[in-house]
């Protein structure tokens, strides 16, 4: 699958210092300290409808992790999934009467011109679940010759030979320091689990299953889905967590530095894509976990289903510059909570105005207090708000009137700093 195209990196003097982050798993700050090259797996969309706030609010929080860790001096290998099969988009595609693969494509790239025109960088592999089908198969074969995995009898509804993950087994596998065990990521116990499972994907009433929160490896044909060989497995699809464990193994060490993604991932998603890969390698998926928090809408929790979305796309038809969005969700740390409102984003578009105001006033002395001034505050988890801190208090000297870069030195001073806006915080402001 095609990404979309990344705008090319401004170079800037110096480098970061190596970053700290809060680790979901472990529960707190920890420094992260990849190798020469740094993997970065970010969890994709659903492509079931247009990009909302809570999906950009995702990608440009994991975006400044990218763009930080380039500036440290690290090479990134960042790897993106898109769900281009799963129950929401055939149930989408049902309601509306669209060709569930019309459907997916439409989507997907009006994410990748949403991911573009944000000034996203584009993950180095970008990778459907659909053509990832055929290294599923045979993962999911071994695991059931090795017991780690089961085929749960039919029903009268249900056909015979789902198969399903055995948390259990996975977890008697090793009682080494590098074994994963349920509630490894999310720091739940099983009682907290169930009712988030059955939100969020799970059938833990399941007839059959051997432990409640027990995954779906693979769904056996029914009639009227898309199917694909299963070779010994039979006809049919993937269930939902296996698709980012085998694709993050096939493009990514194991375990890679950080497995990203929204705050509704942890459980079961990256409870269970841990378990996979740890089940199939005998090593853990990932080094590190981190989470991006949940945006809502003038007070409530934004969903599909309560229609209260607010989109990339719309705002973007709407004459809203993205450098505008950007600055929005960046006013906001990554892990936070928040509501989206129309007079955050007028505070964003005011932000960018008087930033560009000051930009010619600014010496290079100025620009490289502010490029030391952002450098700090993402090393120190990602903390854009800090840095946005940092750019107001830089345009309020300037546009005071108490200082003015001579004219000899604007050219120099501008260039640093819009150049240190866009490489560290992704905003354009030329």
């Amino acid at each position: 699958m095609i990404a979309w195209k990344s705008r090319p990196l401004p170079e800037l003097p110096g480098k970061s210092p190596e970053l700290v982050l809060f680790d979901t798993a472990l529960r707190r700050t920890v420094p992260v300290s990849p190798g020469p090259e740094a993997g970065l797996y970010v969890c994709g969309i659903t492509p079931y409808d247009a990009t909302h706030m809570g999906h950009a609010a995702t990608y440009v929080a994991f975006d400044l992790l990218n763009r930080q860790w380039r500036d440290a001096g690290h090479t990134v290998n960042y790897v993106q999934n898109v769900t281009d099969i799963d129950d929401p988009l055939l149930e989408r595609a049902n309601a509306t009467g669209v060709d569930w693969t019309v459907l997916a494509k439409e989507q997907t790239q009006l994410f990748r011109e949403d991911m573009e025109a944000l000034n996203v960088l584009a993950p180095r592999s970008y990778i459907g679940a659909v053509e990832s089908i055929e290294w599923i198969v045979p993962v999911v074969e071994d695991l059931l010759e090795r017991g780690i995995a089961y085929r749960v009898p039919g029903t009268g509804t249900e056909p015979d030979g789902d198969v399903y993950f055995s948390v259990d087994a996975a977890a008697a596998l090793d009682e080494g320091p590098d074994a994963w065990w349920l509630g490894q990521v999310s720091s739940l116990t099983p009682e907290q689990m169930l009712p988030v499972f059955a939100e969020r994907g799970g059938d833990p009433e399941r007839p059959g299953k051997r432990n409640p929160l027990d995954a779906l490896l693979w769904r056996v044909a029914r009639p009227g889905e898309p199917q694909w060989p299963g070779d010994s497995l039979g006809a049919g699809r993937p269930g939902w967590h296996i698709e980012c464990s085998v694709i993050a193994r096939r493009y990514l060490p194991a375990p890679f530095d950080v497995q990203a993604g929204g705050s509704d991932l942890v459980f079961p998603h990256h409870e269970m894509s841990a378990g996979h890969a740890f089940a199939c390698s005998g090593e853990p998926l990932a080094r590190h976990y981190a989470h991006a928090g949940m945006v809502g809408l003038d007070g409530e929790k934004m969903s599909k289903s309560l229609g209260n979305l607010v989109l990339v796309s719309k705002l973007r038809a709407g004459g809203v510059e993205p450098a505008a969005i950007r600055t929005t969700l960046a006013g906001h740390h990554y892990r936070s909570d928040w509501f989206w409102t129309a007079e955050d984003l007028a505070r964003a578009e005011e932000r960018i105005r008087r930033y560009r105001q000051a930009l010619p006033l600014t010496d290079a002395a100025a620009a490289e207090h502010l490029l030391n001034r952002f450098r700090l505050s993402l090393a120190d988890d990602l903390n854009a708000p800090a840095a946005l801190s940092a750019a107001d208090e830089w345009a309020a000297r300037l546009l005071s009137g108490g200082e003015s870069a001579p004219a000899a030195e604007q050219n120099s001073g501008a260039d640093l700093a819009a150049a240190a806006f866009d490489a560290l915080l992704g905003i354009t402001l030329r």
